[in-house]
Protein backbone atom coordinates (compact mmCIF):
# COMPACT_ATOMS: atom_id res chain seq x y z
CA UNK A 1 0.00 0.00 0.00
CA UNK A 2 3.04 2.38 0.85
CA UNK A 3 4.80 1.33 -2.59
CA UNK A 4 1.59 1.95 -4.82
CA UNK A 5 1.61 5.86 -2.41
CA UNK A 6 4.85 6.43 -3.23
CA UNK A 7 5.06 5.54 -6.92
CA UNK A 8 1.83 7.64 -7.39
CA UNK A 9 3.69 10.76 -5.72
CA UNK A 10 6.55 10.02 -8.14
CA UNK A 11 4.28 9.47 -10.64
CA UNK A 12 2.56 12.85 -10.34
CA UNK A 13 5.50 15.17 -9.47
CA UNK A 14 6.79 14.38 -12.66
CA UNK A 15 3.47 14.64 -14.76
CA UNK A 16 3.57 18.13 -13.16
CA UNK A 17 7.16 18.80 -14.35
CA UNK A 18 6.07 17.76 -17.76
CA UNK A 19 2.88 20.13 -17.78
CA UNK A 20 4.93 23.05 -16.49
CA UNK A 21 7.46 22.89 -19.02
CA UNK A 22 5.28 21.55 -21.71
CA UNK A 23 2.80 24.29 -21.33
CA UNK A 24 5.84 27.16 -21.34
CA UNK A 25 7.02 25.38 -24.37
CA UNK A 26 3.69 25.44 -26.00
CA UNK A 27 2.72 28.92 -25.25
CA UNK A 28 6.51 30.28 -27.19
CA UNK A 29 5.61 27.68 -30.10
CA UNK A 30 2.19 28.90 -30.53
CA UNK A 31 3.47 32.61 -30.29
CA UNK A 32 6.08 31.57 -33.20
CA UNK A 33 3.29 29.80 -35.14
CA UNK A 34 0.75 32.97 -34.73
CA UNK A 35 3.53 35.21 -35.20
CA UNK A 36 6.19 34.32 -37.86
CA UNK A 37 4.97 31.14 -39.59
CA UNK A 38 1.20 31.71 -40.02
CA UNK A 39 1.43 34.80 -42.00
CA UNK A 40 3.74 33.35 -44.57
CA UNK A 41 1.73 30.18 -44.41
CA UNK A 42 -1.52 32.21 -44.65
CA UNK A 43 -0.43 33.80 -47.74
CA UNK A 44 0.37 30.66 -49.60
CA UNK A 45 -2.46 29.50 -49.40
CA UNK A 46 -4.48 32.17 -50.36
CA UNK A 47 -2.75 32.01 -53.61
CA UNK A 48 -4.45 29.39 -54.67
CA UNK A 49 -8.12 30.45 -53.89
CA UNK A 50 -9.84 32.53 -56.71
CA UNK A 51 -11.93 35.65 -56.18
CA UNK A 52 -14.90 33.73 -55.71
CA UNK A 53 -13.29 31.65 -53.31
CA UNK A 54 -12.61 28.30 -55.02
CA UNK A 55 -9.34 26.64 -55.81
CA UNK A 56 -7.58 27.86 -58.83
CA UNK A 57 -3.88 28.36 -59.95
CA UNK A 58 -4.47 31.18 -62.11
CA UNK A 59 -1.49 33.77 -60.11
CA UNK A 60 0.53 30.59 -60.83
CA UNK A 61 -0.09 30.42 -64.61
CA UNK A 62 2.49 32.58 -65.79
CA UNK A 63 4.84 31.02 -62.79
CA UNK A 64 4.75 27.84 -64.54
CA UNK A 65 5.60 28.97 -67.71
CA UNK A 66 8.18 30.93 -66.47
CA UNK A 67 8.10 33.87 -69.10
CA UNK A 68 11.14 35.91 -69.74
CA UNK A 69 10.30 38.71 -67.15
CA UNK A 70 10.80 36.23 -64.25
CA UNK A 71 13.46 34.05 -65.60
CA UNK A 72 15.37 37.91 -65.55
CA UNK A 73 13.86 38.53 -61.65
CA UNK A 74 15.24 34.90 -61.12
CA UNK A 75 18.91 35.45 -62.80
CA UNK A 76 18.93 39.23 -60.88
CA UNK A 77 17.70 37.80 -57.34
CA UNK A 78 20.30 34.71 -57.81
CA UNK A 79 23.14 36.51 -58.80
CA UNK A 80 22.56 39.71 -56.12
CA UNK A 81 22.70 37.10 -53.68
CA UNK A 82 25.97 34.85 -55.28
CA UNK A 83 27.41 37.95 -56.27
CA UNK A 84 27.33 39.56 -52.26
CA UNK A 85 28.23 36.10 -51.34
CA UNK A 86 30.92 35.67 -52.28
CA UNK A 87 32.65 38.72 -52.04
CA UNK A 88 31.66 38.97 -48.05
CA UNK A 89 33.16 35.65 -47.91
CA UNK A 90 36.25 36.87 -49.90
CA UNK A 91 36.43 40.00 -47.64
CA UNK A 92 35.66 38.40 -43.97
CA UNK A 93 37.42 34.93 -44.15
CA UNK A 94 40.86 36.78 -44.54
CA UNK A 95 39.53 39.56 -41.54
CA UNK A 96 39.08 36.13 -39.17
CA UNK A 97 42.38 35.05 -40.09
CA UNK A 98 43.41 38.52 -38.83
CA UNK A 99 41.51 38.57 -35.50
CA UNK A 100 41.99 35.04 -34.58
CA UNK A 101 45.70 34.75 -35.51
CA UNK A 102 47.49 38.34 -36.00
CA UNK A 103 48.76 39.98 -32.58
CA UNK A 104 48.45 43.98 -32.82
CA UNK A 105 47.29 46.58 -31.04
CA UNK A 106 44.11 47.40 -30.28
CA UNK A 107 42.59 44.30 -31.51
CA UNK A 108 39.15 44.67 -29.18
CA UNK A 109 38.70 48.08 -31.29
CA UNK A 110 39.26 46.76 -34.58
CA UNK A 111 36.80 44.15 -34.04
CA UNK A 112 34.20 46.80 -32.93
CA UNK A 113 34.78 49.37 -36.52
CA UNK A 114 34.82 46.25 -38.57
CA UNK A 115 31.32 45.13 -37.21
CA UNK A 116 29.99 48.38 -38.11
CA UNK A 117 28.61 47.50 -41.57
CA UNK A 118 26.78 44.61 -40.04
CA UNK A 119 24.61 46.83 -37.62
CA UNK A 120 24.01 49.64 -39.75
CA UNK A 121 20.78 48.86 -41.95
CA UNK A 122 21.95 48.11 -45.43
CA UNK A 123 19.78 50.78 -47.16
CA UNK A 124 21.81 53.12 -45.45
CA UNK A 125 24.80 52.42 -47.25
CA UNK A 126 22.75 51.83 -50.50
CA UNK A 127 22.35 55.89 -49.87
CA UNK A 128 25.71 56.55 -48.75
CA UNK A 129 27.02 54.84 -52.30
CA UNK A 130 24.53 56.82 -54.19
CA UNK A 131 25.58 60.03 -53.01
CA UNK A 132 28.87 59.15 -53.47
CA UNK A 133 28.17 57.62 -56.82
CA UNK A 134 24.61 58.79 -58.14
CA UNK A 135 26.02 61.83 -59.58
CA UNK A 136 29.18 61.42 -61.00
CA UNK A 137 28.16 57.44 -62.60
CA UNK A 138 25.18 57.04 -62.20
CA UNK A 139 24.67 53.84 -64.45
CA UNK A 140 27.43 52.17 -62.38
CA UNK A 141 25.81 53.55 -58.85
CA UNK A 142 21.82 52.36 -59.80
CA UNK A 143 23.47 48.62 -61.02
CA UNK A 144 23.67 45.24 -60.06
CA UNK A 145 27.20 45.55 -59.90
CA UNK A 146 26.80 48.50 -57.39
CA UNK A 147 23.78 46.50 -55.35
CA UNK A 148 26.74 43.31 -55.16
CA UNK A 149 29.09 45.87 -53.63
CA UNK A 150 27.11 47.49 -51.00
CA UNK A 151 25.86 44.01 -49.59
CA UNK A 152 29.08 42.56 -49.48
CA UNK A 153 30.36 45.03 -48.07
CA UNK A 154 27.52 45.04 -44.89
CA UNK A 155 27.08 41.40 -44.64
CA UNK A 156 31.07 40.84 -44.30
CA UNK A 157 31.36 40.82 -41.17
CA UNK A 158 29.08 37.79 -40.79
CA UNK A 159 32.09 35.42 -42.67
CA UNK A 160 34.32 37.74 -40.44
CA UNK A 161 33.02 36.38 -36.83
CA UNK A 162 32.73 32.65 -38.22
CA UNK A 163 35.95 32.60 -40.06
CA UNK A 164 37.43 33.86 -36.41
CA UNK A 165 35.79 31.87 -33.98
CA UNK A 166 36.63 28.45 -36.20
CA UNK A 167 40.22 29.69 -36.83
CA UNK A 168 40.52 30.04 -33.08
CA UNK A 169 39.12 26.24 -32.55
CA UNK A 170 41.62 24.89 -35.04
CA UNK A 171 43.63 22.56 -33.07
CA UNK A 172 47.15 24.21 -33.24
CA UNK A 173 49.31 20.28 -33.17
CA UNK A 174 47.69 18.90 -36.62
CA UNK A 175 48.95 22.49 -38.44
CA UNK A 176 52.69 22.16 -36.42
CA UNK A 177 52.81 18.68 -37.52
CA UNK A 178 51.68 19.38 -41.21
CA UNK A 179 54.47 22.07 -41.54
CA UNK A 180 57.12 19.26 -40.17
CA UNK A 181 56.43 17.51 -44.09
CA UNK A 182 55.26 21.00 -45.94
CA UNK A 183 55.84 24.76 -46.54
CA UNK A 184 53.35 26.72 -44.02
CA UNK A 185 51.05 28.07 -47.78
CA UNK A 186 50.66 24.15 -48.24
CA UNK A 187 49.65 23.39 -44.42
CA UNK A 188 47.55 26.26 -44.24
CA UNK A 189 45.01 24.45 -47.68
CA UNK A 190 45.39 21.64 -46.78
CA UNK A 191 44.99 21.18 -43.58
CA UNK A 192 43.00 24.56 -41.83
CA UNK A 193 40.84 25.47 -44.45
CA UNK A 194 39.39 22.01 -44.82
CA UNK A 195 38.51 22.25 -41.01
CA UNK A 196 37.04 25.46 -41.36
CA UNK A 197 35.11 24.98 -44.46
CA UNK A 198 32.08 23.56 -43.25
CA UNK A 199 31.44 26.63 -41.24
CA UNK A 200 32.04 29.46 -43.66
CA UNK A 201 30.23 27.62 -46.23
CA UNK A 202 27.72 27.95 -44.07
CA UNK A 203 27.89 31.31 -43.67
CA UNK A 204 28.49 31.89 -47.34
CA UNK A 205 24.60 30.49 -47.63
CA UNK A 206 23.27 32.23 -45.19
CA UNK A 207 24.63 35.51 -46.63
CA UNK A 208 23.20 34.20 -49.97
CA UNK A 209 19.66 34.02 -48.22
CA UNK A 210 19.68 37.78 -46.38
CA UNK A 211 20.90 39.33 -49.78
CA UNK A 212 17.97 37.48 -51.97
CA UNK A 213 15.24 38.84 -49.53
CA UNK A 214 17.05 42.40 -49.00
CA UNK A 215 14.66 45.32 -50.20
CA UNK A 216 16.06 48.60 -49.42
CA UNK A 217 19.46 48.06 -51.25
CA UNK A 218 17.69 47.08 -54.75
CA UNK A 219 14.58 49.23 -53.73
CA UNK A 220 16.89 52.36 -53.78
CA UNK A 221 19.39 51.45 -56.32
CA UNK A 222 16.32 50.39 -59.23
CA UNK A 223 17.55 46.74 -59.19
CA UNK A 224 14.74 44.60 -60.52
CA UNK A 225 14.37 41.40 -57.81
CA UNK A 226 12.03 39.55 -56.57
CA UNK A 227 11.31 41.61 -53.51
CA UNK A 228 11.12 44.65 -55.06
CA UNK A 229 8.65 43.12 -57.69
CA UNK A 230 6.35 41.44 -54.69
CA UNK A 231 6.37 45.04 -53.24
CA UNK A 232 5.09 46.44 -56.28
CA UNK A 233 2.47 44.00 -56.75
CA UNK A 234 1.43 44.49 -53.79
CA UNK A 235 1.77 48.17 -52.86
CA UNK A 236 0.47 49.49 -56.37
CA UNK A 237 -1.88 46.54 -57.64
CA UNK A 238 -3.43 44.75 -53.98
CA UNK A 239 -2.84 41.75 -55.51
CA UNK A 240 -1.52 39.20 -52.39
CA UNK A 241 -2.11 36.09 -55.14
CA UNK A 242 0.08 37.73 -57.47
CA UNK A 243 2.61 39.18 -54.94
CA UNK A 244 3.20 35.19 -53.46
CA UNK A 245 3.29 33.95 -57.02
CA UNK A 246 6.26 36.31 -57.67
CA UNK A 247 7.80 35.30 -54.16
CA UNK A 248 7.54 31.71 -55.13
CA UNK A 249 10.98 31.49 -57.05
CA UNK A 250 12.82 33.27 -55.14
CA UNK A 251 11.87 30.92 -51.54
CA UNK A 252 12.03 28.06 -53.22
CA UNK A 253 16.12 28.98 -53.65
CA UNK A 254 16.40 30.64 -49.96
CA UNK A 255 14.65 27.58 -49.10
CA UNK A 256 17.18 24.69 -50.65
CA UNK A 257 20.28 27.48 -49.18
CA UNK A 258 18.90 27.53 -45.48
CA UNK A 259 18.40 23.72 -45.80
CA UNK A 260 22.35 23.25 -47.03
CA UNK A 261 23.43 25.93 -44.32
CA UNK A 262 21.61 24.01 -41.12
CA UNK A 263 22.96 20.51 -42.18
CA UNK A 264 26.09 22.59 -42.19
CA UNK A 265 26.26 23.63 -38.95
CA UNK A 266 25.07 20.65 -37.52
CA UNK A 267 24.52 20.61 -33.68
CA UNK A 268 27.55 23.59 -33.14
CA UNK A 269 28.92 26.13 -35.77
CA UNK A 270 32.86 25.62 -33.95
CA UNK A 271 35.15 22.87 -34.47
CA UNK A 272 37.56 21.56 -32.21
CA UNK A 273 38.87 23.02 -28.76
CA UNK A 274 39.65 26.53 -27.46
CA UNK A 275 43.21 26.91 -28.04
CA UNK A 276 45.45 29.64 -26.30
CA UNK A 277 45.34 32.92 -27.80
CA UNK A 278 48.89 33.30 -27.26
CA UNK A 279 50.15 30.07 -28.87
CA UNK A 280 48.03 31.44 -32.40
CA UNK A 281 49.69 34.70 -32.58
CA UNK A 282 51.99 33.37 -35.12
CA UNK A 283 51.93 34.93 -38.30
CA UNK A 284 54.52 37.43 -39.15
CA UNK A 285 56.45 39.16 -41.97
CA UNK A 286 55.10 40.24 -45.51
CA UNK A 287 52.03 38.58 -44.85
CA UNK A 288 50.82 40.08 -41.69
CA UNK A 289 51.68 43.11 -43.06
CA UNK A 290 49.41 42.36 -46.23
CA UNK A 291 46.33 41.54 -43.73
CA UNK A 292 47.11 44.37 -41.81
CA UNK A 293 46.64 46.74 -45.29
CA UNK A 294 43.67 44.57 -46.22
CA UNK A 295 41.70 45.59 -43.05
CA UNK A 296 42.86 49.17 -43.61
CA UNK A 297 41.67 49.11 -47.10
CA UNK A 298 38.22 47.48 -45.48
CA UNK A 299 37.81 49.80 -42.90
CA UNK A 300 38.08 52.91 -45.17
CA UNK A 301 35.63 51.17 -48.14
CA UNK A 302 33.12 49.70 -45.65
CA UNK A 303 33.21 52.45 -42.58
CA UNK A 304 34.69 55.51 -43.22
CA UNK A 305 33.75 56.58 -47.11
CA UNK A 306 29.43 55.72 -46.48
CA UNK A 307 29.92 57.66 -42.64
CA UNK A 308 31.96 60.84 -44.20
CA UNK A 309 30.04 61.06 -47.32
CA UNK A 310 26.42 60.98 -44.94
CA UNK A 311 28.45 63.92 -42.99
CA UNK A 312 29.71 65.90 -45.90
CA UNK A 313 25.96 65.98 -47.00
CA UNK A 314 24.39 66.98 -43.86
CA UNK A 315 26.85 69.66 -43.18
CA UNK A 316 24.45 71.71 -45.96
CA UNK A 317 21.21 71.37 -44.00
CA UNK A 318 19.98 74.11 -43.12
CA UNK A 319 18.41 73.85 -39.82
CA UNK A 320 19.17 70.57 -38.16
CA UNK A 321 16.94 71.12 -35.59
CA UNK A 322 14.23 71.08 -37.35
CA UNK A 323 15.09 68.45 -39.64
CA UNK A 324 15.00 66.15 -36.38
CA UNK A 325 11.86 68.11 -34.64
CA UNK A 326 9.77 66.97 -38.22
CA UNK A 327 11.20 63.76 -38.04
CA UNK A 328 10.55 63.67 -34.25
CA UNK A 329 7.22 61.25 -33.98
CA UNK A 330 9.21 58.47 -36.22
CA UNK A 331 12.20 58.89 -34.28
CA UNK A 332 10.26 58.61 -30.67
CA UNK A 333 7.94 55.56 -32.27
CA UNK A 334 11.01 53.75 -33.57
CA UNK A 335 12.69 53.70 -29.87
CA UNK A 336 10.14 52.75 -28.16
CA UNK A 337 8.71 49.92 -30.48
CA UNK A 338 12.05 48.79 -31.27
CA UNK A 339 11.93 48.02 -27.37
CA UNK A 340 9.11 46.40 -26.93
CA UNK A 341 9.98 44.74 -29.61
CA UNK A 342 13.05 43.53 -28.56
CA UNK A 343 11.85 42.62 -25.32
CA UNK A 344 8.69 40.27 -26.61
CA UNK A 345 11.26 38.46 -29.29
CA UNK A 346 13.30 37.53 -26.29
CA UNK A 347 10.66 36.53 -24.23
CA UNK A 348 9.60 33.96 -26.75
CA UNK A 349 13.06 33.32 -28.18
CA UNK A 350 14.76 32.42 -24.66
CA UNK A 351 12.10 29.71 -24.75
CA UNK A 352 12.21 28.30 -28.25
CA UNK A 353 16.04 28.36 -28.19
CA UNK A 354 15.95 26.15 -25.01
CA UNK A 355 13.98 23.67 -26.52
CA UNK A 356 15.80 23.79 -29.69
CA UNK A 357 19.03 23.08 -27.65
CA UNK A 358 17.61 20.19 -25.43
CA UNK A 359 15.52 18.38 -28.66
CA UNK A 360 17.10 15.27 -30.00
CA UNK A 361 19.53 15.96 -33.07
CA UNK A 362 17.37 15.12 -35.71
CA UNK A 363 14.21 17.30 -34.09
CA UNK A 364 16.80 20.05 -33.39
CA UNK A 365 17.95 20.08 -37.09
CA UNK A 366 14.39 20.74 -37.80
CA UNK A 367 14.09 23.23 -35.83
CA UNK A 368 16.94 24.99 -37.18
CA UNK A 369 16.00 24.46 -40.97
CA UNK A 370 12.48 25.51 -39.93
CA UNK A 371 13.79 28.57 -38.29
CA UNK A 372 16.79 29.56 -41.03
CA UNK A 373 13.62 29.42 -43.95
CA UNK A 374 11.30 31.83 -41.99
CA UNK A 375 14.01 34.58 -41.53
CA UNK A 376 14.89 34.02 -44.96
CA UNK A 377 11.36 35.01 -45.89
CA UNK A 378 11.89 38.46 -47.46
CA UNK A 379 10.95 41.20 -45.67
CA UNK A 380 7.77 41.95 -48.32
CA UNK A 381 6.58 38.79 -48.27
CA UNK A 382 6.12 38.91 -44.65
CA UNK A 383 4.90 42.25 -44.64
CA UNK A 384 1.55 41.66 -47.01
CA UNK A 385 1.03 38.28 -45.16
CA UNK A 386 0.40 39.78 -41.94
CA UNK A 387 -1.65 42.09 -44.02
CA UNK A 388 -3.64 39.30 -45.22
CA UNK A 389 -3.61 38.04 -41.71
CA UNK A 390 -4.89 40.99 -39.98
CA UNK A 391 -7.05 42.82 -41.78
CA UNK A 392 -9.96 41.36 -40.56
CA UNK A 393 -13.06 41.88 -37.92
CA UNK A 394 -12.21 41.26 -34.95
CA UNK A 395 -8.51 42.64 -35.24
CA UNK A 396 -8.91 45.96 -35.98
CA UNK A 397 -7.64 47.59 -33.03
CA UNK A 398 -4.14 45.68 -33.80
CA UNK A 399 -3.86 46.29 -37.17
CA UNK A 400 -5.07 49.47 -37.17
CA UNK A 401 -2.53 50.83 -34.18
CA UNK A 402 1.13 50.81 -34.00
CA UNK A 403 1.16 47.16 -32.16
CA UNK A 404 0.84 45.98 -35.76
CA UNK A 405 4.62 46.90 -36.63
CA UNK A 406 5.36 45.36 -33.08
CA UNK A 407 4.00 42.09 -34.78
CA UNK A 408 5.96 42.64 -38.05
CA UNK A 409 9.03 42.83 -35.91
CA UNK A 410 7.94 39.53 -34.28
CA UNK A 411 7.32 38.06 -37.53
CA UNK A 412 10.98 38.71 -38.85
CA UNK A 413 13.29 38.44 -35.95
CA UNK A 414 12.13 35.84 -33.25
CA UNK A 415 13.26 33.13 -35.76
CA UNK A 416 17.05 34.34 -35.61
CA UNK A 417 16.75 35.11 -32.16
CA UNK A 418 15.88 31.72 -31.59
CA UNK A 419 18.83 30.13 -33.10
CA UNK A 420 21.06 32.67 -31.32
CA UNK A 421 19.43 30.93 -27.67
CA UNK A 422 19.91 27.76 -28.99
CA UNK A 423 23.96 28.06 -29.34
CA UNK A 424 24.16 30.02 -25.99
CA UNK A 425 22.33 27.46 -24.11
CA UNK A 426 24.05 24.57 -25.92
CA UNK A 427 27.05 26.05 -23.84
CA UNK A 428 25.22 25.45 -20.27
CA UNK A 429 26.23 22.01 -19.04
CA UNK A 430 22.95 19.66 -18.95
CA UNK A 431 24.62 17.93 -15.87
CA UNK A 432 23.71 20.98 -14.25
CA UNK A 433 19.85 20.97 -14.46
CA UNK A 434 19.97 16.99 -13.65
CA UNK A 435 22.21 17.41 -10.63
CA UNK A 436 19.28 20.43 -9.65
CA UNK A 437 16.40 17.92 -11.06
CA UNK A 438 17.50 15.32 -9.15
CA UNK A 439 18.15 17.54 -5.68
CA UNK A 440 14.11 17.81 -5.97
CA UNK A 441 13.89 21.43 -7.75
CA UNK A 442 10.82 21.96 -10.70
CA UNK A 443 11.68 22.45 -13.84
CA UNK A 444 10.45 26.15 -13.78
CA UNK A 445 13.30 26.42 -10.26
CA UNK A 446 15.85 25.14 -12.64
CA UNK A 447 15.26 27.04 -15.40
CA UNK A 448 14.75 30.23 -13.50
CA UNK A 449 17.83 29.90 -11.00
CA UNK A 450 20.20 28.07 -13.27
CA UNK A 451 19.57 28.52 -16.61
CA UNK A 452 18.17 32.28 -16.99
CA UNK A 453 21.30 33.76 -14.57
CA UNK A 454 24.29 31.31 -16.79
CA UNK A 455 22.61 32.95 -19.58
CA UNK A 456 22.02 36.64 -18.28
CA UNK A 457 24.74 38.18 -21.11
CA UNK A 458 23.39 36.46 -23.94
CA UNK A 459 20.09 37.61 -23.48
CA UNK A 460 21.60 41.03 -22.84
CA UNK A 461 23.29 40.93 -25.76
CA UNK A 462 20.54 38.95 -27.79
CA UNK A 463 18.09 41.96 -26.89
CA UNK A 464 20.22 44.81 -27.99
CA UNK A 465 21.18 43.00 -31.54
CA UNK A 466 17.28 42.37 -31.70
CA UNK A 467 16.73 46.14 -31.12
CA UNK A 468 19.27 47.19 -33.48
CA UNK A 469 18.00 45.21 -36.68
CA UNK A 470 13.82 46.40 -35.51
CA UNK A 471 15.51 49.86 -35.15
CA UNK A 472 16.35 49.44 -39.02
CA UNK A 473 13.86 47.40 -40.16
CA UNK A 474 12.12 48.65 -43.82
CA UNK A 475 10.40 46.18 -46.01
CA UNK A 476 7.83 44.80 -43.66
CA UNK A 477 7.06 48.04 -41.52
CA UNK A 478 7.07 49.90 -44.58
CA UNK A 479 3.87 47.40 -45.68
CA UNK A 480 1.86 47.43 -42.47
CA UNK A 481 2.71 50.65 -40.24
CA UNK A 482 -1.20 52.56 -40.45
CA UNK A 483 -1.59 55.79 -41.88
CA UNK A 484 0.06 58.43 -40.07
CA UNK A 485 2.10 56.32 -38.05
CA UNK A 486 5.78 55.57 -39.00
CA UNK A 487 9.02 55.22 -37.92
CA UNK A 488 12.80 56.10 -38.90
CA UNK A 489 13.27 53.99 -41.66
CA UNK A 490 10.51 54.59 -43.39
CA UNK A 491 10.48 57.86 -43.00
CA UNK A 492 14.26 57.91 -44.32
CA UNK A 493 12.88 55.61 -47.38
CA UNK A 494 10.31 57.92 -48.28
CA UNK A 495 12.05 61.31 -47.84
CA UNK A 496 15.13 60.36 -50.32
CA UNK A 497 12.49 60.76 -53.16
CA UNK A 498 11.24 63.92 -52.92
CA UNK A 499 13.46 65.94 -49.87
CA UNK A 500 16.66 67.59 -50.04
CA UNK A 501 19.76 65.13 -49.51
CA UNK A 502 21.09 67.08 -46.74
CA UNK A 503 18.42 65.69 -44.82
CA UNK A 504 17.89 62.96 -45.44
CA UNK A 505 21.91 62.17 -45.06
CA UNK A 506 21.23 64.15 -41.46
CA UNK A 507 18.62 61.56 -40.43
CA UNK A 508 20.76 58.85 -41.56
CA UNK A 509 23.68 59.95 -39.39
CA UNK A 510 21.75 60.13 -36.30
CA UNK A 511 20.28 56.47 -36.85
CA UNK A 512 23.79 55.26 -37.13
CA UNK A 513 24.58 56.89 -34.15
CA UNK A 514 21.85 55.63 -31.86
CA UNK A 515 22.49 52.09 -33.00
CA UNK A 516 26.78 52.70 -32.35
CA UNK A 517 26.13 54.20 -28.92
CA UNK A 518 25.15 51.26 -26.95
CA UNK A 519 27.00 49.00 -29.03
CA UNK A 520 30.36 50.70 -28.52
CA UNK A 521 29.36 50.60 -24.23
CA UNK A 522 28.01 46.65 -24.74
CA UNK A 523 31.86 46.34 -26.66
CA UNK A 524 33.91 47.78 -25.36
CA UNK A 525 33.28 48.48 -21.49
CA UNK A 526 32.08 45.04 -21.03
CA UNK A 527 34.30 43.01 -17.72
CA UNK A 528 36.32 41.21 -19.28
CA UNK A 529 36.13 37.24 -18.02
CA UNK A 530 38.73 36.12 -15.63
CA UNK A 531 41.59 33.82 -16.83
CA UNK A 532 41.84 30.42 -14.57
CA UNK A 533 44.93 28.98 -14.62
Amino acid sequence: METNQKQRSYFAKVYSRFSLRGLIFFVAAAAFFCFSVLPVVYMAASSFVSEQGAFSLENYKELLSFDERRRALLLNSTALGFGAACLSTLIGVPLGFLLARVEFTFKKLWRFVLLVPLVIPPYIFALAWVLMLGRLEPEIAYSLIGAIIVLGLCFYPLPMLAAEAAFRQVDRRMEEAALLAASPFRAFWQITMPLIAPVVSAVFLIVFVLSVAEFGVPGLLRVRVFTTEVFTAFAALYDIGAATALAVPASFVTLLAAIFAAKLLGEKTLIGRRQNLAAANSTRGVFRLALLAGAYIVLVAAVLLPILTLSSEAFAVRSLSKVVLDSAAAIANSLLLSAIGAGLVVVISVVLGYARSRAKTNRGWFADVVFLVIFAVPSTVVGVGIIALWNRGGLETIYTSQAIIVVGYLARFTPVAALIFGGIVRQIPHSIEEAAAISGANWLRVFGRIVLPNMKNGIAGVWLITFIFTFGELGTTLLVAPPGETTLPVRIYTLIANTPPSEVAALALLQIAVILLPLAFLILWRKPKKRTA
